[in-house]
């Protein structure tokens, strides 16, 4: 007899070099209250600044579009990161549950900068045997775009290296 268990934690992380300074490119995406850098994001209203707890909600599309609400719970500047959760989104929107997330810009050897985001996740139903688009390749999938889109729009902004 088989053991039955249930979900598994999914990590990915992408990471894209581009040919600005990485203070030039958090200056773009270091501040939580505002992903007007992130195509997929039309609006963002938020309460907190960068502050630990700080929230936003992400509008996706258009302003009255499907919403993520999400905290921040690391955030430092001198070391160019932010930490946040997501606490609230539909799993029609993005497939998945229990997410956190890591953006941080680096410095590339030879100049310009690298941007690397990670995720971990489990996939957005919680049960054995999920239908095709609640199952762990559906949430990698739609993480892997999410983050994709918002590196492509980076290297389209500051030029790859």
């Amino acid at each position: 007899m088989a053991l039955a268990h249930g979900p598994t934690r999914q990590k990915i992380t992408l990471t894209t070099d581009l040919a600005a300074p990485p203070e030039e490119v958090w200056a773009a995406i270091g501040n939580f209250q505002d992903m007007s850098w992130h195509p997929a994001v039309a609006t963002t209203d938020g309460e907190g600044g960068n502050a630990i707890d700080a929230t936003r909600v992400l509008h996706l599309g258009t302003a009255d579009g499907p919403t993520i609400s999400e905290v921040l719970y690391k955030y430092d500047a001198t070391k160019m990161s932010y930490s946040y959760r997501i606490t609230d989104v539909k799993v029609e929107v993005l497939p998945v549950t229990n997410y956190s997330s890591h953006l941080t810009v680096k410095p590339r050897e030879g100049g310009g900068s690298e941007v690397e985001w990670r995720g971990a996740f489990y996939r957005g139903y919680p049960n054995n045997d999920p239908p095709p688009e609640l199952n762990d390749e559906a949430a990698i999938a739609a993480v892997s775009a999410v983050y994709q889109a918002g590196l492509d729009a980076l290297v389209a902004r500051f030029g790859a290296p």
